[in-house]
């Protein structure tokens, strides 16, 4: 069947030519006629005579020696049949022309039989020369036969396979054709793409960067937390052995040294209260503590305002867990970030210290 060629629809011009070029080899192929196959049939059908209905039974013959060996018997046994044919005729007619009267007998006079046996030797070279082109044909065929066979199958491979690309072509022009009816216009071309390609290395690069700002900063917080955590230690052996020399001075309740020190303490408290207006402390639980704070009132004129801050320690230490504060919605602070980094250190003082300043200079603000 022959094949139509399509219209093309992408490709470069040169793809195009060679797709006509399969296809005109494709259509040339189907219409030439090979007579390989036909040969083939041919030779399985042949019948030794042809109004009798017995056939040669050739299907399992295949090897041509074989067919060689079957045509050289039978061709002696033809040329017995004729030596005998030629003897059994001339002994006839030398019958005849002996037995028959002598007016009624063929003359055969000596010019005939130098005409005749000039024929037979012209008829002899013409049959020489007959059978060594006969001879040269056979060799030719044994030889070419293999050739032309592997040259079919090799055109009849190489036809299949373009007419399965050509088909194969024509399903991605299909799956083409629906595509861009799935995606109409503005479709995404190739320097757009590029573009796109080149801002988003160009972005990334910008985020690599900023990467690593990110990560420079991180190690220094890191080494300054490192830092602190050391000082802390410091502090907590420092504390620890503060308290372990209190325990150790037993102290007993009519020392006079009591009262002095009863009343710098109080002084000094009194002092603390009144430089951080500090409101009321109270101690919750054993491990929390309640610190309410003094501040102004963001209404003009209006009373103090009160912020409270409750510290909550993890039980048994003396660790900083979490922070709570109260009161500072209504100022509009948001203290959460200096909450998280001085709870990492457990640093109290710093921490109500923070939250204090931020308030009292939002409020200023």
């Amino acid at each position: 069947m022959e094949t139509q060629p399509r219209p093309s629809s992408f490709g470069t011009p040169q793809q195009e030519q060679l797709l006509k070029s399969a296809d005109i080899l494709k259509s040339e192929i189907d219409k030439a006629n090979l007579q390989l196959l036909r040969n083939v049939s041919d030779f399985h059908s042949w019948k030794l005579d042809p109004e009798s209905d017995d056939t040669l039974d050739l299907a399992g013959v295949k090897d041509p020696a074989i067919v060689s060996a079957d045509v050289a018997a039978q061709t002696t046994f033809l040329r017995k049949l004729k030596f005998q044919y030629l003897e059994q005729n001339a002994k006839d007619r030398y019958v005849k022309s002996i037995v028959s009267d002598i007016d009624d007998a063929p003359i055969v006079t000596a010019e005939e039989n130098k005409d005749l046996l000039a024929s037979n030797v012209a008829k002899k070279e013409r049959l020489k020369v007959a059978k060594s082109s006969l001879a040269e044909t056979q060799a030719d065929i044994r030889t070419l036969a293999p050739l032309v066979e592997s040259d079919y199958e090799k055109i009849k491979d190489t036809a299949s396979e373009a007419s399965a690309l050509a088909q194969k072509i024509h399903d991605a022009r299909l799956a083409l054709t629906r595509l861009r009816k799935m995606h109409p216009n503005p479709r995404l071309t190739v320097p757009l793409a590029d573009q796109k390609l080149v801002d988003q290395v160009e972005e990334m690069q910008a985020l690599n960067d900023e990467l690593e700002a990110v990560n420079g900063q991180v190690q220094g917080v890191k080494e300054q937390v490192k830092r602190g955590v050391l000082d802390v230690e410091a502090l907590r052996a420092e504390r620890a052995e503060v308290e372990k020399a209190v325990k150790m001075a037993r102290v007993e309740e009519d020392d006079a040294r009591l009262v002095p020190l009863y009343s710098w303490y109080s002084a000094s408290t009194s002092l603390h209260r009144s430089m951080a207006d500090l409101h009321e402390s109270y101690t919750a639980s054993e491990n929390e503590l309640r610190l309410t704070y003094s501040v102004d009132s963001p209404v003009k004129g209006g009373p103090p305002h009160r912020v409270t801050i409750t510290l909550i320690f993890a039980p048994d230490t003396r660790r900083l867990a979490a922070v709570q504060t109260k009161g500072l919605e209504e100022l509009g602070v948001d203290v959460g970030d200096l909450v998280d980094a001085h709870v990492q250190v457990n640093d109290v003082h710093g921490v109500v210290a923070a939250i204090l300043g931020r308030a009292r200079t939002q409020h200023v603000a």
